[in-house]
């Protein structure tokens, strides 16, 4: 007799669950664990790491993503209302500008910003150092994925939102910084808080300028102290604080969408 198909979902999921369960016991009876204890989990390495892998190196990422993503909202909001702008070469330079820079590795404009700037324009370098060049090079590449974010936000308020506010007498300019775009930022919440997380993440190229023990970030200083140590134990404990900033902010980008979805 044929099965319903409501069995046939239940057969298929306990299914699912054995070979899940054989996999997970598998690895663990085929590991190696007094390697991986002596190679990722060693006491006094994460101790000597302590207290600095968090009072300077998380505190530089940071310091790094938030500058880095408020130069990029900034940045990505002009360029959404040029995108959005009836004068055609306003359009064409948030076009070329967006294409541009999304299509760049951010290795590369690390590495432009800190190599070809001064051989282009002799004597003079991005001001600020290496927290302005982290800035400025994490800002052009989020600001041209936020841009396309904040014009999609833009775009999906109802365009009676801004005939409403005209007929009640205000300009353009004013309707669309007190009525649309505050109605757009609550939309795009969720992805530009996934812009935040990919940044987080993008600002461990910042080792590429060179640091010093002040300015070094987590991935420079995991780096520097598994060289030290032949051991891999660093990279657990960055792992671990870079999931520290990036787990609360998916937590949080999972309640906006489902408060979203409620609302709807």
């Amino acid at each position: 007799m044929a099965m319903s198909p409501r069995k046939r979902a239940r057969v298929s999921r306990g299914i699912q669950y054995v070979v899940l369960a054989l996999l997970v016991l598998a690895a663990v009876l085929l590991a190696d664990w007094a390697t991986i204890r002596e190679q990722f989990f060693q006491i006094d390495i994460i101790a000597g790491m302590l207290p600095e892998v968090l009072t300077v190196a998380l505190k530089n990422t940071v310091l790094y993503t938030a500058c880095g993503f408020t130069f990029g909202l900034v940045l990505g909001l002009v360029l959404a209302l040029m995108r959005l702008s009836s004068v055609g070469p306003y359009r064409w330079i948030a076009t070329g500008f967006i294409e541009f820079f999304r299509g760049l590795p951010a290795l590369v404009v690390f590495i432009a910003l800190s190599v070809g700037v001064p051989i282009a324009f002799p004597g003079r370098e991005v001001p600020g150092g290496v927290l302005g060049i982290a800035t400025v090079a994490l800002g052009l590449v989020g600001g041209a994925y936020m841009a396309e974010t904040i014009r999609a936000g833009i775009q999906a308020v109802p365009k009676g939102q801004l005939e409403a506010a005209r007929s009640l007498g205000m300009s353009h300019s004013r309707a669309m910084l007190s009525i649309v775009i505050p109605q757009a930022f609550r939309i795009i919440l969720p992805p530009l808080t996934n812009e935040l997380i990919l940044l987080t993440k993008d600002s461990s190229l910042v080792y590429l300028l060179g640091y010093t023990a002040s300015s070094v970030e987590l991935a420079a200083f995991g780096r520097e102290v598994l060289n030290q140590e032949n051991n891999f134990t660093p990279l657990i404990v960055i792992s671990v604080c870079y999931l520290f900033i990036t787990v609360p902010l998916a937590i949080v980008v999972r309640r906006m969408e489902a408060r979203a979805e409620r609302a709807r």
